[in-house]
Formats: structure tokens, sequence, C-alpha cells
């Protein structure tokens, strides 16, 4: 099989990427591959669904900022019901968090973001179920401390990932692309540019490129080849000696239906929606939000410190991580929690990026590499899509939905210039 341009990988980054190239390059062929039998069902299918534009550096605020657009043309514009809900993401501070966070928040303003804060007082009539002072000796042997404010990003809020997916299949189908689901990357093929036809090639001294991949389906030739895998590129990138900056690290989630969480996941008072918003609980990698569509709260957990790096193609939740950790501090913050059980849970990966926390679209000979989003990947997937098919085309930007634009550069590996993203606790 011969190809253009060949994508592997069909989640959210791939299916992007495999969008705007063609968009871009109606006249070339553009193949996608996907070792699972559907768009987005990898790790893109065990997010939490978040779009937000928390940023105070310009790279990451244009990749999210214009990213959440495309999402409201998506659903509002062409029609696709991706299960958009603007709730909000609130962060839940200690006297020192918060304090930290405030400091931030004018630069942020200064690139556009729409920010709030709020005050204790403010917090107690939005979130009665929130308990924000302990006063009490275990509360301090646990390292748990006040709720002294909060911080609100305003544009942000949730996605349905499987709708998102199905709907980026469907508009690069639109235009004439192919995707081969059941396929599997073995490995990428590498050739000499200019292959010389004797044996022991290629040899150290020739120009290699990438030129397809090895596949279950058998070899497919392209003349560009897109490493959109996610946690899995590393399998294909490091043969070749390539680095993609990132290394993968489980996150899991719990899904609770219960009469007792309904007053708050209804949280009123933060949005129009009428519902608890992404909300970072202080101090313990934990964060909850509410689901409209399925009338469930969700609690995330994407700790750092104690969880090692390593992939796994089917991660699991640890046992006893809710029952026997989360919920002792989740319980002295939301006594509402007391006894309640999960009815679901199922753990996917990040590709974290160990540099800067920031995506990388980087250029190889005969290849992009496109990923290493550290979790953010569908609130940054249609920028990052549309950065791989300016790379693609050659030229120095991108420009993003909205007509705003983007040095592809700054997000490559040489060259690169994200800056410091302060608006983290």
């Amino acid at each position: 099989m011969n190809r253009d341009i060949l994508v592997i990988g069909a989640g959210v980054l791939g299916l992007s990427s495999a969008l705007h190239v063609k968009r871009l390059n109606p006249g070339r062929s553009v193949a996608v591959i996907d070792r699972l039998p559907g768009p987005g069902q990898g790790n893109t299918a065990k997010a939490a669904g978040i779009y937000l534009n928390l940023h105070t550096t310009r790279v990451n605020y244009l990749l999210g900022d214009s990213t959440i657009d495309w999402l409201y043309h998506l659903q509002g514009g062409l029609g696709y019901q991706i299960g958009l809900h603007q709730y909000g993401y609130l962060y839940l501070l200690d006297e020192g968090r918060y304090e930290k966070l405030k400091r931030a928040i004018p630069r942020a303003r200064g690139l556009g973001v729409e920010v709030r804060t709020y005050e204790a007082e403010e917090l107690g009539p939005l979130i009665p179920d929130l308990t924000m002072e302990f006063g009490d000796e275990e509360a301090e042997q646990m390292g748990l401390k006040p709720i002294t404010g909060g911080v609100l990003g305003v544009k942000c809020g949730n996605v349905d990932p499987d709708a998102l997916a199905q709907s980026l299949e469907a508009e690069f189908t639109k235009l004439g692309g192919e995707v081969f689901y059941g396929t599997e990357a073995e490995g990428l093929t590498i050739k000499p540019k200019m292959e010389l036809g004797l044996p022991g090639e290629p040899y150290v001294w020739q120009d290699l490129t990438v030129t397809g991949a090895e596949t279950s389906r058998g070899p497919i030739e392209a003349e560009t080849t897109v490493v959109a895998a996610g946690v899995w590129a590393e399998r294909l990138l490091a043969p070749l000696g390539f680095d993609p900056l990132m290394r993968p690290k489980n996150r899991v989630i719990f899904v609770f239906d219960d009469p007792r969480l309904r007053r708050l996941r209804l949280t009123l008072g933060f949005s129009e929606v009428g519902s608890l918003p992404f909300t970072s609980i202080p101090g313990t990698s934990v964060y909850l939000k509410g689901d409209p569509s399925e009338g469930t709260l969700w609690l995330g957990c994407a700790d750092d410190l104690g969880r090692r790096y390593g992939l796994e193609d089917d991660p699991q939740p640890e046992r006893g991580l809710y029952e026997d950790n989360i919920y002792h501090a989740l319980v002295r913050y939301l006594p509402c929690f007391e006894g309640v059980r999960p009815v679901n849970s199922w753990a996917g990966q990040r590709a974290v990026n160990m540099l800067d926390r920031t995506p990388v679209v980087a250029p190889g000979p005969g290849m992009i590499y496109v990923g290493s989003a550290s979790g953010y990947g569908i609130t940054k997937s249609d920028a990052l899509g549309r950065a791989v098919a300016a790379l693609y085309m050659g030229e120095e930007e991108a420009e993003l939905y909205g007509g705003r634009r983007l040095r592809v550069g700054d997000i490559g590996i040489d060259g690169r210039n994200v800056g410091k993203e302060t608006f983290k606790v």
C-alpha cells in the first residue's frame, strides 16, 4: 500500500492532524491507521473530557483557546453533538496556593483568559457540601489545610471524547481521507535517501529517512509519516533514536451515581449550566466534575509524586486506590462522600512531557511527531493538528482556528520556545 501521508494513531491528535493535512492538501492521499477497532478508543476514550484555557504563556493559551473555539464551531456550526458544557474549572485552594495563583492571574488576563476569584465566605454558600476549616488534630496530622479561596477559569468545561473523535473522523473522511482500523504499526521503515542497492545498507554514513511503516496489514509506504500514537509513540521512535520528550503515566477515573451526591453535582452559581465545575481539591491530586449528560459525578486522580512512569497496554485502577487512599482526605473536605462508593472506574495513560508539560510537534527525516500533551491533548487537539499540517507544508507559522497564528518551531524540539507556565499549583 502506498500513500502520500500516513498517520499512525486515530486518537484526537492523529485525526486532527489527518483532517488538517488533507484539508490543506486535497490532492494528496492521506491514510490513518490504528490498532483498535474505532476512532479514539485508546487513551482518548479514557480521558476526563476537559477543555480549558487557563494559561499564562502565549503558546499554551493559543493552543487551548483556539481549540476551544473550534470545538464550539464543531457543535454549533457543523452540528456535531460533542457534549460541550461550559461550566468552568475551579481551583479550591489553601492560603499558600491561593496567594501563589492570584499572582499569576494578571498575566493570564493579559492574554485574554477570563478568571474569577472567590474568598472563603463566597465559596461556602456556593458549595454547601464543602468543609473549608477543620480545627482537629487528625486533619493536621493528615496535612489537610483549610480552604481560603478559589480561582475559576470561565471558558472551561466538558466535552465527550468519543463524540469528538467520531466527529473528526467524519470530517476527515468527507474530504476523501481513509481510515484503517485493526491495523497495528509494528515499526517505522527506514531507508537511505539514496539507495545504492548494496548488501548491508543502510550504512552509518548514509542519510536516512522514514519511508512508512511495517504494519499488521503489511508494509505501508508514505512520503511523510505522522506519528500520533500517544503513549505508544516511544515504541516506534526509540529504535530511531528520536526522543519524543515524554514518558507514560497512569491516570484513574472513578464514577459515582449516588443520591447523596446530587446537591454537590448540581452546584449552582458558577455557570448557567447548573453543574459542579471541574473542581480541583487542594493538595490531593484529585479533581471532581459533574457530568450533565449522564447525571453522574466523576473523580479523577492524576498524582505526580508516588506514581511510577511506565507504558501499560491495558492499565487498571490500583486496588484500593479510592477506598484506602483517596477516600480519607476526600471525605474530610466533602462529608457527603461518607459511605459512598464508585459504580465504575477505569485507568488510562498520559504522555507526560518531562521538560515543560507542553505538547510537541517536531519534524524528523520523512516524519512528523505530535504528542507529549501531558493530559491536555483534547483541549489542544485542533491547534496541534493545524501545526502538523503547517509543518508538512514547510510553513513557519500555523494559522489556528479564528485566524490567530502560532510559530510551529516554538513547540518543536530544536529552537523550542514555550515559556514558563505559572498558572499551576
